[in-house]
C-alpha cells in the first residue's frame, strides 16, 4: 500500500512523529545509505544520533527519510532563499526616467539632482531626456551641454553607460550607479 504525503505547511517537511509509513529507507547523517528500516528503528537510530528523521521523499516507494538536525536545515534553506532573492533584486533594478528641458533653471536641476541621488543610492538606473520643441532642434548642443553638465555632477555616485544621443527630437543618456558605491551599502 502506498501512502501519498503531502507537507503540512508550506515548504515545511514532516519530521519524527509525523512520519506515518512503516517503512522507510534511511540515510545516515553523512549521507550514507543505512537501508530500509521500520519506522520505529529510523526514530531510534535519529534519537541515538542527537538528531531529528525528516521525510525527504514521501512519493517514494519507500518513502525516503534522512537523519539530520531539522532546525539547521530549515535555517540554511531560509538563508539561501534570502541570498536568491537579494540576487533577484540586484538584477532587476528599476529604470528611473527624468525629464530636463534645455532651458532648466538652477533650482530644478538642483532638486532633480537630489532626486536622482536618491535613487542611484538605492541601485536605480537612470534615464535622462530632453525633448526639443521647435526652434530647439536648431540647437541640440545646448541640450548635450545640460546633460553632460547634469551627468557631471553626478560623478560620485553615477557612471554613464549610453552617452547623449539623439533620437527624433529628443535625446537620451543612460546613467548606472557606481559598483564601489554599492558595497559601501552593504
Amino acid at each position: 500500500m502506498e501512502v501519498l504525503i503531502i507537507a503540512n505547511n508550506r515548504g515545511e517537511l514532516y519530521i519524527n512523529d509525523q512520519i506515518r509509513a512503516k517503512e522507510v529507507l534511511v540515510i545516515g547523517p553523512t549521507g550514507e545509505q543505512v537501508g530500509v528500516r521500520s519506522i520505529s528503528d529510523a526514530k531510534t537510530l535519529a534519537s541515538y544520533a542527537s538528531l531529528d528523521l525528516v521525510l525527504i521523499s514521501p512519493n517514494a516507494n519507500p518513502p525516503v527519510c534522512k537523519i539530520m538536525d531539522y532546525n539547521k536545515f530549515r535555517y540554511e534553506k531560509k538563508k539561501k532563499e534570502k541570498d536568491a532573492l537579494k540576487r533577484q533584486r540586484a538584477n532587476t533594478s528599476e529604470l528611473k526616467e527624468y525629464r530636463l528641458s534645455p532651458t532648466i533653471d538652477v533650482g530644478d536641476i538642483e532638486t532633480k539632482l537630489r532626486n536622482v541621488i536618491k535613487y542611484l543610492q538605492k541601485g536605480d538606473r537612470i534615464k535622462l531626456s530632453i525633448r526639443f520643441k521647435g526652434r530647439q532642434m536648431a540647437h541640440t548642443e545646448i541640450g548635450r551641454d545640460v546633460l553632460l553638465k547634469f551627468a557631471d555632477r553626478l560623478t560620485e555616485y553615477a557612471d554613464v553607460q549610453e552617452a547623449p544621443k539623439l533620437e527624433g527630437r529628443q535625446m537620451t543618456m543612460l546613467l548606472v550607479p557606481k559598483k564601489d558605491m554599492n558595497k559601501d551599502k552593504k
